[in-house]
């Protein structure tokens, strides 16, 4: 029986530029980093809450070589946040491309891309 989820993968082109925008755009925190000194490295990420769901970030080219026939696309991610208006506000003055708000059924939404044009949403729950 699964009882949580523990790490989301994200494959990226550049660690170091997906760090920075994951720590110093989005206010994230380096739990670990990794390196197998023959090329894999691999960095664990999470909001500075206690969230216990962690993002890893792996580089994309070395991933594709070893794992063949992976699935390297974007998880369809869905973040939540308390001030979805001054949230996105944050992001707009940081120069992050964000889209509408939207409001649905079960809260306001919008969405945001990361440095590699990866997009990820953001909802404020009703």
């Amino acid at each position: 029986m699964i009882d949580q989820i523990g790490q989301i993968m994200l494959y990226v082109h550049n660690q170091d530029e997906a760090v920075k925008f994951w720590t110093e755009t989005l206010g994230f925190r380096v739990i670990a980093e990794e390196d197998n000194q023959q090329g894999m490295r691999w960095i664990e990420i999470a909001p500075k809450t206690d969230s216990e769901t962690r993002i890893i970030l792996h580089n994309k080219e070395w991933v594709g070589k070893m794992s063949q026939g992976l699935n390297l696309g974007t998880p369809s991610l869905m973040f939540f946040t308390k001030n979805l208006e001054e949230f996105r506000s944050e992001l707009v003055e940081k120069g992050v491309k964000v889209g509408e708000i939207v409001e649905m059924p079960s809260g306001k939404v919008f969405n945001f891309a990361d440095n590699e044009e990866q997009y990820f949403a953001v909802m404020e729950r009703k």
